[in-house]
Formats: C-alpha cells, sequence, structure tokens
C-alpha cells in the first residue's frame, strides 16, 4: 500500500519531469557522494537536474508523459538527468564527467520525444552549442554580405581614384589639365 510520503514523492517528479525536453538515465554506481555533488554541480551549469530515483516510483511518475519510453530501462541504481533547455549543453556536461570519473555509466536518454542510444549522446556532445551554431551562421551570412557591398563600392571607389590621379596630374603639370584627349 502507497504511503502519503511516496505519492507526494510521484507527485513532484511528475511535476518536474512533466515540462522536460530531454532526459538521460545514469548508472551511479561506484561514485562518491562528492563525485555525485560534482555531477549536479556541472549539470546545474548546464540548465539540468540529477536526480537519485527509485525505480518503481520513477515509473510511476513516467507513466503516460512524454518520457513513458524510458520506463522500461528502469533497473539497477539509476540517476535522472533531466532538462527544459538546450540538450547538447547536458550531453557536454555529462561526458565531460564521464572522462574523469568513468564509473558512471549512461544507460539511455531520451531528446525531445526520441529515444537515444549513449553512443549517439557521446555524438551530440561533440556538436558545437546553439550559440556557436548561431554565430558561425552569422559569419556564413555576413561574409558574402560584406563581398556584395564591396563589389558594389568598386567601381564608385575606381572613381574616385581616377578623378583623384587627374588632381595630381593637373598639380603637376597645369597645362596637362587644358588638354582633353580622347
Amino acid at each position: 500500500m502507497p504511503t502519503q510520503e511516496k505519492m507526494d514523492s510521484v507527485e513532484a517528479l511528475k511535476e518536474r519531469l512533466g515540462t522536460a525536453k530531454s532526459a538521460v538515465l545514469t548508472e551511479y554506481r561506484g561514485l562518491s557522494v562528492q563525485q555525485l555533488s560534482d555531477l549536479r554541480k556541472q549539470l546545474k551549469g548546464a540548465a539540468a537536474e540529477y536526480k537519485v530515483v527509485k525505480n518503481r516510483l520513477a515509473r510511476l511518475a513516467v507513466k503516460g508523459s512524454a518520457l513513458d519510453a524510458l520506463g522500461a530501462h528502469l533497473k539497477g541504481p539509476t540517476g535522472l538527468v533531466f532538462t527544459k533547455q538546450d540538450p547538447v549543453a547536458v550531453a557536454k556536461a555529462l561526458q565531460a564527467f564521464v572522462r574523469t570519473n568513468p564509473q558512471l555509466q549512461i544507460k539511455l536518454g531520451l531528446v525531445e520525444g526520441r529515444v537515444v542510444q549513449p553512443a549517439e549522446l557521446k555524438a551530440l556532445a561533440d556538436l558545437p552549442s546553439k550559440e556557436q551554431l548561431r554565430s558561425q551562421i552569422v559569419g556564413a551570412v555576413q561574409g558574402p554580405m560584406a563581398q556584395l557591398v564591396s563589389l558594389l563600392q568598386a567601381p564608385l571607389r575606381e572613381l574616385v581614384y581616377v578623378l583623384d590621379a587627374r588632381a595630381r596630374a593637373r598639380r603637376s603639370r597645369p597645362e596637362a589639365g587644358l588638354l582633353i584627349t580622347t
């Protein structure tokens, strides 16, 4: 029979997961409390949250939600990473942590409704961030536009150079300015 505390825990987890864009299941076996605390700090920097969950309660919380596909994989000691924002930043933070703490096992992820394997999460972590992509797009658009502006200004610039050269020639030889040749 479920206790009120467990029902409250399931409801609180449902609320947190209700607006999550992405979630990742991890196995934290072998990590110390300090390492888990470091992981939480890194994930907080990526606008994500890490929660150690009881599998049975987590299954109840994800049932009927967008994260329902994770329910079947809730086995063993499970930590749940979830975010409402950029999944790439979360994948990067997890991969950075796994490099220094290989005990953390990534089981499975759910990114914007799609189930992804650990290898796909690693590939996602290798992608540039949204900000980097935006700056690359701006650079790609700005380059040709700058070339077009330069190209459109070239005839005007050439005309100014010709007129300037003509004025210099007049100053150096006043009689040359009176002759017009065709």
